[in-house]
């Protein structure tokens, strides 16, 4: 497989290994994406698995951009009309993310840290919650974001400053940052 295009163009016709590598490669992601913005695993579970089977059922005119870019735009989307419908108290469980092979103690820290930044971006607001997470966890750059949520490209870089700072403070009051960092 040339290039992740020609994978998702192959997973579209029925390959059932390049469906597997768009699996593999995506999956973890935009799960942690759609997790962040919706506040529930289950919901972001059932966002990944929609996001695929739009995306299969697609028919992709331009492939300028990235097939992560393009996975990623699909589960913002339907994370944020989830989000919308349910307006709901956001209680985020676990975000499981994938092992690096590090002792149990180096994963319980971990976890425990992941924990407190994952409640950390659940206290923000939506507009500064989703331009956070979309750069972040969906590894989108500031003029893409500013696209997907439809707002000047300044506007993105001063809430993801905004969201960042509210997260470090919130952090640092609990004791996660000292004040050096």
């Amino acid at each position: 497989m040339s290039s992740e295009w020609d994978c998702f163009l192959q997973a579209q016709q029925g390959d059932e290994l390049a469906w597997r590598v768009l699996i593999e490669q995506y999956q973890t992601r935009l799960a942690a994406l759609a997790l962040l913005i919706t506040g529930s695993a289950a919901v972001a579970d059932d966002i990944v698995q929609e996001t695929f089977v739009r995306a299969l059922c697609a028919k992709i005119r331009n492939r300028s951009g990235t097939v992560r870019g393009f996975l990623g735009t699909i589960a913002y989307r339907l994370a944020l009309k989830e989000s919308k419908r349910q307006r709901r108290n956001i209680e985020l469980d676990g975000l499981n993310l994938p092992d690096q092979s590090q002792s149990p103690l180096e994963i319980v820290l971990k976890d425990e840290r992941d924990r407190f930044v994952t409640e950390a971006i659940g206290k923000l607001d939506a507009e500064h919650r989703d331009v956070l997470v979309l750069r972040f966890y969906g590894g989108y750059s500031y003029q893409e974001i500013a696209e997907l949520v439809k707002a000047p490209l300044g506007t993105v870089k001063s809430r993801i400053f905004y969201a960042v700072k509210s997260c470090r403070e919130i952090l640092r009051q609990k004791g996660v940052l000292d004040d050096a960092h």
